[in-house]
């Protein structure tokens, strides 16, 4: 069968990876020129198989006023006249309790362990350098209220399959030496050895790279969708333009798959239906570390600052700087602020990094990460009956993406698929 996947960043990417590999002719479609050149770029590099508590948890409620009008609240909320983001909103709200909260970090846990296991598998079938690495994770706490909050979490979770421990500030420090010239007080942290991180943007252009070798596949860059058709019910065809050179193409296939992040929603809408999406936008920056002291500053394992709700990973000789979620619709601007909270955190955390001064040299990166109210991704079948959907993954994209992909790829099959697909289902 002929399908078309609709989006090259992760989800798209591994989408078409898959169903190439269960024996299908795969056109991949996407604006831009080079896969993952959007939310993909710049993400947090994180592969955090055990963090997968979604957004909406109970402490919204307490948190609301800061989220609203706190410039140094790492959640911002700009209402807008757009019925879109107070109808997710209110949907968002509802999320926001305990039962639906758990049952929300089981299914993601189970689909986060079947994306280890598939990220492994096809990384030994296919050697790809995306900078790949077990690094183990730890997320530090300022304050003993704030872990002894995660201590309970952790031994929920420990009930579904994760191994992670409570460790004081001290055994922080022998982890990770880089922490000890940190400007900060520390309660201690939660570590997880097993979770990894890896370049998701360098990971889309090699596997894109490797499946043009493939008679099967094509990639249809630099190509935006302008029109659909529809008949009986089903999309037939799209229609593209290149960005390069404005000519027109059609672009028909039995099947469409659509992981168009964000803009998802707006290609649902043509399609005659409306997906529970909202662009939750967060930024990052890319620090060089061009000498060997700032190697030596920077750490190895993967940090998360909690209270300041930024995330440290190191590719090579770079460090990944990712902070921020604002509900602010579809604002591509990078203002300055963003990248100088930063700048402050690696100041703050791993001061022997030097090269902060030039933002030409950070590679300042803005994205918009599709999120569901809910937090739980969107896989399978759609209203329009020849259209799949694999949206919604949020901040988890890159951790989420490789399960997910299989999981689409068993459903589109109608096989039985190796972990239970229904709490992904659309439900309208």
């Amino acid at each position: 069968m002929h399908i078309c996947v609709l989006g090259a960043g992760i989800i798209g990417v591994t989408s078409a990876y898959r169903l190439l590999e269960a024996g299908h002719q795969v056109t991949l479609v996407d604006a831009a020129a080079q896969p993952g050149s959007q939310t993909s770029l710049g993400n947090g590099a994180q592969l955090s198989y055990s963090y997968v508590a979604p957004l909406a948890d109970p402490s919204v409620w307490t948190h609301w006023p800061e989220y609203l009008f706190s410039a140094a609240s790492p959640l911002t909320l700009r209402p807008k006249m757009d019925t879109a983001q107070w109808r997710w909103l209110l949907k968002f709200l509802a999320a926001c309790n305990g039962k639906r909260v758990r049952q929300t970090t089981i299914d993601l846990l189970r689909l986060s362990f079947y994306s280890r296991a598939q990220l492994q598998q096809l990384s030994s079938a296919i050697p790809l350098d995306f900078q790949h690495r077990t690094a183990g994770k730890l997320v530090m706490y300022a304050d003993a209220k704030g872990l002894e909050g995660a201590r309970r979490q952790i031994e929920f979770q420990a009930q579904h399959g994760c191994q992670q421990e409570i460790i004081d500030a001290a055994r922080c420090l022998q982890i990770e030496p880089a922490l000890a010239s940190a400007k900060r007080d520390w309660a201690g942290g939660v570590y997880t050895a097993s979770e990894e991180a890896g370049d998701c943007a360098l990971f889309c252009q090699q596997l894109v790279t490797a499946m043009l070798q493939q008679p099967g596949f094509r990639f249809a860059h630099s190509q935006r969708i302008n029109k659909l058709e529809m008949r009986d019910g089903a999309l037939t065809a799209i229609y593209t333009s290149d960005t390069s050179d404005a000519s027109d193409e059609k672009i028909d296939a039995e099947a469409f798959v659509l992981a168009l992040g964000a803009e998802s929603a707006s290609f649902a809408r043509q399609a005659g239906f409306t997906l529970p999406l909202y662009p939750l936008k967060g930024y990052s920056i890319t620090v060089p570390l061009n000498d060997a002291a700032s190697q030596a500053a920077a750490p190895q394992v993967s940090i998360t600052d909690l209270s300041r709700k930024i995330v440290y990973a190191r590719l090579g000789n770079r460090l990944r700087v990712a902070g921020r979620v604002e509900l602010v619709g579809m604002d591509r601007s990078i203002p300055a602020t963003a990248i100088d909270e930063l700048k402050r955190g690696v100041s703050e955390l791993f001061p022997g990094c030097a090269g902060l001064a030039d933002n030409d040299n950070l590679s300042p990166w803005a994205g918009f990460r599709p999120a569901t109210p809910s937090g739980v991704p969107i896989i399978g079948a759609s209203p329009v009956k020849n259209l799949y959907l694999n949206i919604g993954h949020g901040s988890l994209g890159w951790t989420l993406a490789h399960g997910s992909a299989s999981l689409l790829t068993q459903l589109i099959a109608g096989k039985t698929t190796a972990i239970d697909a229904s709490p992904f289902s659309f439900s309208g």
